[in-house]
């Protein structure tokens, strides 16, 4: 078990850390975080915008001076990811926007990451650079190339330093594979191969080869028409490099064993809870679609997020979760205006501690929300910049839905359903959380005395 991180919830007391991005009044579109990303480290916390940039954050070291302060991160790279497109074919144009970002575990001094916007997937080499090479024979210092004649004798170059200069090259680019837009992608336990996934396929790649891919996964109908369900997510298992699920938008998952067949149209199983007839509405089915699926650490269970709720699934049992936590069920009633504004659409993820301990995922009104496993508490907490004071407590947030209203309660009519906390990232070890609200970055950690 990780120290720290088997706290029951209530003990932990979470507090404001930092906050990235301007403050809201007119926020552009490109602005607006789109994915947040730890790396398996914890030490570089990467997020990807609207706009197609990547910015990474790195930890700074403790100060010897204030132990108790733990490092704050700061900008390390920034760089352009993506670029919009026109695809002259379908006469449609590719946003900028990144969809998802995974790192890959190091294995030298440069840092990996995938990146992917609707289309094409780049993986990206952010390496340091604290020196430069001088005394060039057949270039100046300035990199022009110098007239033999005037070369009479050769020199040896020489690495002087210079400042720090962090470089973000593309070292691969996998396009043209998908006809849909990818909503996942997912680096195997091999770290040869990873997968990404579309609305109807999912293709396997190997790093190493940027032309060709190999199709795991097409429930595409012969005919469009007998279309019922897309994928809506899919991850590999943490240890397992033969196995992975895929989410759809009808609510089910499926496992499959990559050793069975080369095409896993066949699952090895199926996860699926009965519906309650008592509960059917004309929005079961939307808010029934599987917004994020992700693999607890040690492999053992599964978690899905719809819209209302998140849910725990032993592998071990496919006929229903063992666990299901109810996000914000005082939306209920408000679903038919949630489907006219859209709403009701919305795709939030979902994320696990590093003990799979304790699970959180998004709300409405800036709210995000955290379910405590062991002694089934959950708090509701809200990343604003009213109490984004240093080392401030975070109070929690009550919703009431009907009646009196407490002096410390919000009432459902009064949320705010432009601001929604849809991409969370959980530190690998420790009690660090990265909250995305539009284009900000909230970092809150717990207090430590």
């Amino acid at each position: 078990m990780i120290s720290g991180l088997e706290n029951l919830m209530q003990d932990i007391l979470w507090c404001f850390s930092q906050v990235k991005g301007t403050i809201d009044t007119g926020v552009i579109e490109a602005d607006i975080i789109s994915t947040v990303e730890f790396n398996h480290t914890g030490e570089l916390l990467a997020t990807g915008d609207k706009g197609g940039r990547v910015v990474i954050f790195q930890r700074e070291q403790e100060s010897k001076n204030q132990p108790h302060r733990r490092g704050e991160y700061n900008v390390y790279s920034t760089f352009q990811s993506h670029e919009p497109e026109f695809d002259y074919l379908k006469s449609l144009e590719i946003e900028e926007k990144i969809n998802k970002i995974r790192w890959l575990p190091q294995q030298n001094a440069a840092y990996f990451l995938l990146s992917t916007n609707d289309k094409t997937v780049k993986l990206w080499k952010v390496s340091e650079r604290d020196k430069r090479p001088e005394g060039y024979n057949l270039k100046d210092e300035d990199g022009r190339i110098r007239d033999p004649t005037t070369i009479t004798t050769l020199r040896v170059p020489v690495l002087r330093p210079m400042d720090l200069m962090v470089e973000a090259t593309p070292r691969r680019v996998f396009a043209n594979a998908h006809t849909y837009h990818i909503n996942s992608i997912s680096v195997n336990s091999d770290y040869e191969t990873y997968m990404s996934a579309d609305d109807l396929r999912i293709n396997l790649w190997n790093f190493e080869i940027t032309n060709q891919s190999f199709n795991i996964v097409d429930i595409k109908p012969a005919n469009m028409e007998e279309l019922t369900e897309v994928i809506t997510a899919a991850e590999f298992h943490p240890h397992h490099c033969n196995t992975f699920v895929y989410s759809s938008s009808k609510g089910t998952i499926r496992l499959c064993d990559m050793r069975t067949s080369a095409l896993c149209d066949r699952h090895s199983k199926f996860f699926e809870e009965p519906e309650d007839p008592s509960n059917r509405s004309f929005f079961s089915e939307i808010i029934s679609s599987i917004s994020d699926v992700k693999f607890s650490h040690t492999g053992r269970y599964i978690m899905t997020r719809d819209y209302l709720t998140v849910k725990v699934w032993d592998l071990n049992m496919e006929n229903r979760p063992i666990e299901t936590y109810q996000v914000h069920d005082y939306l209920r009633s408000k679903l038919c205006s949630l489907y006219e504004n859209d709403c009701i659409f919305d795709k939030f993820e979902c994320v696990w501690n590093g003990s799979d301990s304790v699970i959180m995922t998004g709300s409405y009104n800036n709210f995000f929300r955290m379910f405590d496993r062991n002694t089934k508490r959950d708090v509701t907490l809200e990343a604003s910049r009213e109490n984004s004071k240093p080392r401030a407590i975070l109070k929690p947030r009550k919703v009431c839905v009907g009646g009196k209203r407490r002096k410390d309660e919000i009432s459902v009519d009064s949320l705010d359903f432009s601001k929604k906390i849809l991409h969370t990232a959980w530190h690998p070890s420790e009690n660090i959380i990265a909250v995305a609200a539009t284009n900000n970055l909230y970092i809150f950690q717990d207090k430590v005395n």
